[in-house]
């Protein structure tokens, strides 16, 4: 019997449909390489080690991506989505803008800086890359509720993905949560709840609902290697909107470690697959002291991360235990880069440095990125000649608490010609 039977008559047996993960064959293992079939799993049988996608990739051209629609389905064929994604309804994230940001540059002392702003996406934030992902697993696996822990972005873009794709849809966030970011979820769905403690005891128990409800997607828990994928887009654009080629820094938020590990892998298969040119490129990592596990046994240098208590206006990077932690310190070692973390008044200040000097209003994430580039250069531990991205993860109107003690009316004048000039405007 070919290998082809036996895999046509496995999806049959398993209810999945064939080819409904694309190119992916398997989840692998991260710890031990061990591989189970495609399916709702998160844990590697042999070791508990996390598992992530394997995939078999055809060639593919710079020209069959140009030629894709303008959001990340163009690049389909590295994703663990059917080769129909198109046409099942979804918020078609992707492909934001990749802006040059000369006078930031400027104002730093680098010679070329880029934001990749991904602000603009359907729910404003780079969530809704992973939660598409995610959402075609669900889909796939014949879920039927679709479900996550958040801080925040994420339960915002997993709302409106499920109501887009007229699934049910229950989201839990932390019930200390900024309150635009509870409008902006629970405007999509009416089942939004707070549970009392941090993001770790929301994940907890999204856990435990997840091993005793049958028929649940929770995208970052029992989904998550698919949802995990979509950072990888994050990559292939910023590699495509250069012109085909690599970055030589960048700089990256970390909550739970996945993006920044999943970019890296995109460049990875870029090179793999020949569509970029292989080159060095420094990775960094950007956390805010308040919870900053990460940044301080990259510092102590250890492996191990100790879990710590959030405590920081950052509540969308707020993840006292970060799963990808220790991935975050491989990739930035290897790659020469670093993790670094900023207090909260200096995510404050660089959330306005952003606005003042590129027009770009980001939220508190952004704010710790932006503030550990300028600690970075600073501290000369990045080097300011090479050309750098920065990533924007969010946009501000999320996180207006955080800046609106900081900015406001230069004065409060009388409707007057000479009240006007005695402000020293003119």
């Amino acid at each position: 019997m070919s290998a082809a039977v036996v895999e046509s008559q496995d999806a049959q047996e398993s209810g999945v449909r064939e080819g409904a993960f694309g190119n992916a064959r398997a989840l692998s293992c991260r710890e031990c390489g061990h591989e189970v079939e495609l399916g709702p799993h998160y844990a590697c049988s042999e070791c508990f080690g996390p598992l992530e996608i394997a995939y078999d990739f055809p060639q593919v051209t710079r020209e069959e991506i140009e030629a894709g629609p303008r959001n990340i389905w163009r690049y389909k064929a590295l994703l663990p989505v059917p080769t129909d994604i198109e046409t099942s309804p979804n918020t078609e994230p992707g492909f934001t803008r990749l802006l040059e940001a000369k006078n930031l540059a400027a104002e730093l002392g680098l010679t070329r800086l880029w934001v990749k702003d991904d602000s603009t996406n359907p729910t404003n934030s780079f969530k809704d890359r992973v939660v598409a992902c995610a959402l075609s697993a669900a889909r796939e696996l014949g879920s039927k509720v679709f479900a996550c822990p958040s801080t925040g972005n994420l339960a915002n873009a997993v709302a409106a993905a499920g109501a887009r794709a007229g699934m049910k849809t229950v989201v839990f966030i932390p019930s200390n949560l900024e309150q635009p970011k509870q409008v902006n979820s629970a405007v999509f769905t009416e089942s939004l709840v707070a549970v009392e403690g941090n993001y770790d005891d929301v994940n907890k128990l999204a856990s435990e609902i997840a091993g005793e409800e049958d028929g649940w997607a929770f995208v970052n828990v029992n989904v998550r290697p698919y949802y995990a994928e979509g950072s990888k887009t994050l990559g292939y654009e910023i590699a495509e909107q250069l012109g085909w080629r690599l970055p030589d820094q960048i700089v990256i938020p970390v909550a739970s470690g996945s993006q920044l590990t999943k970019v890296h892998k995109a460049f990875q298969e870029l090179i793999t697959l020949g569509l970029v040119e292989d080159k060095p490129y420094k990775v960094y990592g950007a956390q805010a002291a308040g919870c900053s596990p990460v940044s301080v046994a990259y510092k102590a240098g250890v492996d191990a991360i100790r879990p710590v208590k959030p405590d920081t206006i950052a509540k969308s990077l707020a993840i006292g235990n970060p799963a990808d932690g220790i991935y975050v310190l491989d990739v930035c070692r290897q790659t020469g880069g670093a993790v670094e973390d900023v207090t909260d008044d200096e995510v404050r200040e660089a959330i306005v440095l952003l606005a003042r000097t590129e027009g770009i209003f980001t939220e508190t994430a952004g704010g710790t990125t932006v503030g550990v580039l300028k600690k970075l250069v600073e501290s000369g531990q990045l080097d300011p000649e090479l050309e750098t991205v920065v990533i924007n993860t969010g946009h501000g109107l999320k996180t207006l608490d955080a800046v609106a003690g900081s900015v406001g009316p230069v004065a409060t004048i009388a409707p007057s010609y000479a009240a006007f000039a005695a402000t020293g405007l003119a």
